[in-house]
């Protein structure tokens, strides 16, 4: 059994992927080549924004949007505590400092209370100047934006979504990566929508963004002479041949991934509420399901039911075992735990289970009768 099995997707798509690889490879255009612009094209219709600009990994999409908007020492960017190490470190590599943020343990995502204490906190003590919020679509949930976004605007903040994880979920018919000023995902291949490599996109629906971002994304090259750079970029670009496997496989995930996926989803809390924190799903929202990450009762129930899983060859993770205050990159900042009492509660609980919408509801079961025996 596979955590994510991206072979059983390769299998049912693989005439049309294949097909899109030895085309690039009959066209020798490796970079920037014709299916990057209209996967661009179709990502950006997808998702409702004006522009899509690929690059060459969602970690660089996150730092191409603070660099267009000038962040770097001095600044101030809020994100979540508990989420993969990119979130923060794009803005630590310009010299902005990330101001970290507990989250909601029922969505996992950022606590919108908290973030509001937190740039209270920076204002009163002087020290940074608020800049931007980078809050996280956790799990493939988008995050709680009908209060994130009015916490913006009442600071003078702007907003850079974070939708690596969250790509094709949505809250009240509104996509992820349509939230916000800015917003960028990730092709990793274990995300959503992923690639056989690494890929990302930033996503903005201002013409001056989009050319900057294009610009920046090839070492701050003029729009007319490639040779002519007027600034210091990046060499961040998705190559072509990443984008030909795209697309196909955006077309299956809107088609029928997500549904698929959603209904997996239902197998297991069907199965499994009431005897384990399941997911908990807003009313408005829909979750395109990244990962399936119950809470047990502590650290050691956590722990030896994973064990009890790989004992039957079952696969699970534990996303993420500490926050990001506990990262030895973050020492310096000297934040305790008391001040991320849900953060901590969640990498002691969670254990993420297989899922992706090539699950089949008697494995689903297996799994389940596993978690329900221990």
């Amino acid at each position: 059994m596979q955590f994510r099995d991206l072979g059983a997707q390769y299998r049912a798509l693989k005439p049309e992927i294949d097909a899109g690889i030895q085309a690039v490879i009959d066209s020798t255009s490796f970079i920037l080549g014709k299916p990057v612009t209209e996967l661009e094209n179709a990502l950006a219709e997808y998702v409702g924004r004006k522009h899509c600009v690929a690059c060459g990994n969602g970690t660089d999409a996150l730092q191409l949007a603070l660099m267009v908007w000038g962040i770097g020492p001095g600044d101030a960017v809020f994100t979540s505590d508990f989420t993969y190490f990119a979130s923060a470190g794009s803005s630590s590599i310009l010299g902005a400092t990330p101001v970290l943020v507990d989250i909601d343990l029922a969505t996992f995502n950022m606590e919108p209370e908290n973030l509001e204490k937190q740039i209270q906190r920076v204002l009163a003590e002087g020290k940074l100047m608020p800049k931007v919020i980078v809050p996280v679509d956790l799990f493939g949930q988008p995050a709680n934006y009908d209060k994130i976004l009015p916490i913006a605007a009442k600071y003078g903040l702007k907003v850079l979504e974070d939708g690596a994880q969250g790509f094709g979920g949505n809250i009240r018919g509104k996509l992820a990566c349509s939230f916000g000023n800015m917003s960028t995902t990730s092709f990793f291949p274990a995300k959503p929508l992923g690639c056989y490599g690494d890929g990302g996109a930033v996503f903005t629906d201002d013409d001056e963004e989009d050319a900057r971002l294009r610009s920046l994304r090839a070492q701050g090259k003029s729009p007319v002479d490639k040779y002519d750079n007027r600034e210091i970029g990046m060499n961040s670009r998705l190559d072509t041949i990443q984008a030909a496997i795209l697309m196909p496989k955006l077309k299956a995930f809107v088609a029928h991934e997500i549904a698929d996926v959603n209904r997996v989803a239902v197998w297991y809390t069907k199965r499994l509420a009431g005897r384990f924190v399941t997911p908990l799903v807003p009313e408005g929202f829909l979750s395109s399901w990244a990962q399936y990450t119950i809470l047990l009762e502590n650290k050691e129930a956590r722990d030896a039911m994973q064990a009890k899983l790989k004992e039957r060859g079952i696969p699970s993770m534990i996303y993420y075992p500490r926050g990001l205050h506990q990262q030895e990159a973050y020492r310096w900042m000297n934040l305790d735990d008391s001040m991320y009492p849900n953060t901590i509660e969640a990498t002691k609980r969670c254990l993420s289970l297989p899922m992706h919408p090539y699950l089949k509801e008697e494995e689903v079961n297996a799994i389940c009768d596993v978690l329900l025996e221990a």
